[in-house]
């Protein structure tokens, strides 16, 4: 389709976090003589991605790293010229400790997620009884699933490895990063990898012993690969400004609720709520990077199917509890990345990380900063829970289990509720739908969290995909 007139597009996006600024930013980055006016309700862009400095301690209020397997965090970073303050991971620190009947224990050398590449940790760890470790070892004899339906991260687990291996070992890894029921939660959305290992190599420990054939000698990493993650130097709030900074001037416009779409013949109209209310007349294409729910509304006039698929996404949320302490009054050395929490210890903790022994300039000489996460699936209460009665139970439990002693010198909390989409079983069933379903509303497209990925890169990849497809109609 060709644009009438030559004019350059009007692009109208919906939402601020970082799917819609990468959108925004890479439409532009395409054809700069685009019109692109970004609608955001908050006060600021960036959406859960934010950064707090405050008595020396530097807080990630959620997300605090991102993965570089994939490229799309690390190109958008090239792009925008801060590829020099990107830092890894301390890699005198990358273990994790899993929490057995209220103790840490450092989760097994080499066993990443949810698969030992080293057998003899597996064998000598005191987090799994001796049945538990026969049975985790027996998943090598276990014949390959024929199928190639879906099945819950907890069915496919347990099928291969084990009850015991799924409540101890990889239940609080994966309830860390998708703070979901894992009863639930797709392994073709989330883990497809896994799958794919079973298929090819008949076993996950076959598959990962022959992977680590490969990999440099000496690495002992477990949990999450992280040697494989990074963070900006400056906070990842630093990102969201630099691509701020790239869009054209008064592209954004803050405080500003985007109420009604609807379709004025080949144009887009929009209806906005704000504090200095303007006529935005029509646009040639949206984008809507909003959370699931609202997109839902949004299009619910004018394809009702459609909304319905996006309201039955639902979704999960987590507080984080971030507490500074002087290293002399915690007992436990932190001497790792952090730990994971499984949910039958009866626990409101998800996980505790060590925040300044991953990134050592997330503190002060001498102060160790720690971030708690709470809620989830497990306990969606918490994700609203007032400050102060979340913050003593968070204490509680966290003081316990690191050994420390006295007040914290610095909190801060941060409730997210309702911004972690659940990836059910059937999930990418559904986002093919979805897109289908978008092919009868020429250029509308969604982007966000909510249907190929949960992670930055995945989250700036969606938004720029979104640009591009826009950009080809034109």
């Amino acid at each position: 389709m060709s644009q009438l007139n030559n004019q350059p597009p009007r692009i109208a996006i919906v939402g601020g976090g970082i799917a819609g600024l990468a959108a925004a930013h890479r439409a532009v980055e395409l054809r700069p003589d685009c019109a692109v006016a970004l609608f955001e309700a908050g006060p600021r862009v960036g959406g859960v991605l934010s950064t707090v400095e405050r008595d020396g301690f530097q807080v990630e209020r959620s997300a605090d790293n991102f993965i570089t397997t994939i490229p799309w965090g690390i190109d958008l970073c090239k792009r925008l010229g801060l590829e020099d303050r990107l830092i890894q991971t301390n890699p005198a620190y990358r273990r994790t400790f899993v929490v057995r009947r209220g103790r840490l224990h450092r989760l097994p050398d080499g066993f990443l997620m949810m698969a030992p590449t080293q057998m003899w940790p597996l064998a000598v760890t005191p987090v799994l009884s001796p049945l538990g470790k026969l049975r985790s070892a027996f998943e090598y004899f276990i014949p390959p699933r024929q199928s190639e339906e879906d099945e819950s991260m907890a069915a496919f687990v347990r099928r291969r490895l084990g009850r015991e291996a799924f409540d101890r070992l990889v239940e609080p890894l994966v309830s860390a990063v998708y703070a979901a029921d894992l009863e639930r939660l797709s392994l073709l959305a989330t883990l497809p990898r896994f799958r794919e290992m079973e298929r090819e190599h008949g076993s996950l420990i076959r598959a990962m012993r022959r992977q680590m054939k490969a990999r440099p000698k000496g690495a002992s990493e477990s949990g999450a690969r992280y040697s494989m993650f990074v963070t900006l130097r400056d906070g990842l709030t630093s990102m969201v400004e630099a691509i701020a900074a790239k869009l054209p001037p008064d592209c954004v416009r803050l405080n500003t609720t985007v109420e009604r779409i609807e379709r004025e013949g080949n144009a887009w109209k929009i209806e906005t709520k704000s504090p200095h209310p303007k006529e935005e007349g029509g646009y040639d294409a949206i984008i809507l990077a909003t959370p699931s729910p609202v997109a839902a509304k949004l299009l619910a006039p004018l394809d009702a199917a459609l909304a319905a698929e996006l309201a039955a996404i639902e979704h999960s949320g987590t507080a984080i509890v971030s507490l500074g302490y002087d290293d002399r009054q915690i007992g436990h050395p932190l001497d790792g990345m952090g730990a994971v929490v499984p949910a039958v210890e009866r626990s409101p903790i998800l996980a505790v990380s060590f925040s300044s022994r991953k990134y050592e300039h997330r503190a002060p000489d001498g102060k160790s900063l720690l971030r708690v996460f709470v809620g989830g699936a497990r306990r969606p209460d918490l994700a609203e829970m007032p400050d102060g009665e979340l913050l003593p139970l968070v204490r509680e439990h966290t003081e316990k289990l690191l050994q420390i002693r006295g007040e914290p010198a610095f909190v801060d909390i941060a409730h997210w509720p309702g911004t972690m989409p659940q990836y059910h079983v059937g999930h990418k069933e559904r986002v093919a739908r979805l897109r289908a379903m978008l092919a009868e509303l020429p250029r509308l497209e969604l982007a966000g969290n909510a249907y190929a990925g949960v992670g930055i890169p995945d989250c700036i990849h969606g938004g720029e995909l979104a640009a591009e497809r826009i950009l080809k109609c034109f």
